[in-house]
């Protein structure tokens, strides 16, 4: 059996503080506060502490009390669940970099996943082409991460093509209603169904992350012709690279600008992400535009 290289010993320990302070703490702390269908129950006040709080945590009646500011406690009801739906499509198996598509996201499912159990909550996996290959309901341990590791490395798991509207149908129908779902692809292949994206935005936190490698956003160099062949119909077209590098680079970004915009037209958020950079400074800029979006 065959595995992907990856490096599972990136986790957070490999990054620094700051950075593990984030995703641990901003990724796993303020989402918490709206995400859907868990409620916080006041537990106890505790003593402001201007580098880490927020001012508008401040319970100004209470610190009029005693003298002192004073900011509330709150505790979740229940734990939380974070479902990855994560494409194996044949073409993660393609790079043109140093990391196959599949390793890169294979990273940063663990480093995410990692955080996720460091705080007590359940994490599940999804692995998707044109069909759902394995489906590890969200539980809590670390038992959890080394079986989805097991998974997503495992060669044999991959190929097909990539069917988003499944995936989204099969959430839909057995992921629990109010979870955070992170799907994981190139989206080459596109999202057919509109209406999909906006039940299962409306039924989950969701997260799409788009990850693709330099080569899915330009025509590859070359002289001469090239012969090209539609991998649903089979029909053929003789090109030359040269004549069609930029617009074929324009309807690309076009294509996923529109992706885009759909995704957040529902309420959901877009990430996009290079296999050429690394992905923790991308990770850093979207959790904090989503802990500002919530103060």
């Amino acid at each position: 059996m065959a595995k992907l290289k990856i490096r599972s010993d990136f986790s957070l320990k490999r990054i620094d503080l700051e950075v593990k302070g984030l995703v641990s703490n901003q990724f796993l702390g303020n989402y918490k506060s709206v995400f859907k269908g868990v409620g916080l129950e006041f537990e106890d006040y505790r003593r402001y502490d201007p580098s880490n709080d927020d001012a508008s945590r401040i319970d100004w009646k209470a610190s009029k009390r005693v003298g002192q500011i004073l900011v509330k406690e709150f505790v979740e009801e229940r734990n939380l669940e974070i479902v990855f739906l994560v494409d194996v499509s044949s073409p993660m198996l393609t790079s043109s970099t140093e990391k196959l598509k599949a390793e890169y996201i294979a990273e940063l499912v663990s480093a995410l996943s990692q955080g996720v159990l460091g705080a007590g909550d359940s994490v599940g996996l999804v692995l998707f082409s044109n069909k759902i290959i394995k489906d590890l309901r969200p539980q809590q341990g670390m038992a959890q991460y080394y079986s989805m590791l097991r998974d997503i490395s495992n060669t044999s798991n991959y190929g097909g093509y990539s069917d988003v509207n499944l995936v989204l149908d099969y959430a839909f129908k057995k992921i629990n209603s109010g979870a955070l779902v992170i799907l994981v692809s190139d989206f080459i292949y596109g999202l057919k169904s509109e209406n999909l994206l906006k039940l299962a935005a409306k039924k989950f936190d969701l997260i799409f992350m788009m990850v693709r490698d330099p080569r899915d956003l330009t025509f590859p160099e070359g002289s001469g012709e090239v012969l090209l062949e539609d991998p649903y119909s089979g029909s053929t077209l003789l090109v030359s690279p040269k004549n069609i590098k930029d617009e074929y680079k324009k309807n690309v970004l076009s294509e996923m600008n529109q992706l885009k915009g759909r995704v957040i037209k529902y309420g959901a958020d877009f990430l996009f992400l290079q296999t050429d950079k690394p992905f923790v400074r991308e990770l850093i800029r979207f959790f904090k535009m989503r802990a500002d979006r919530w103060r």
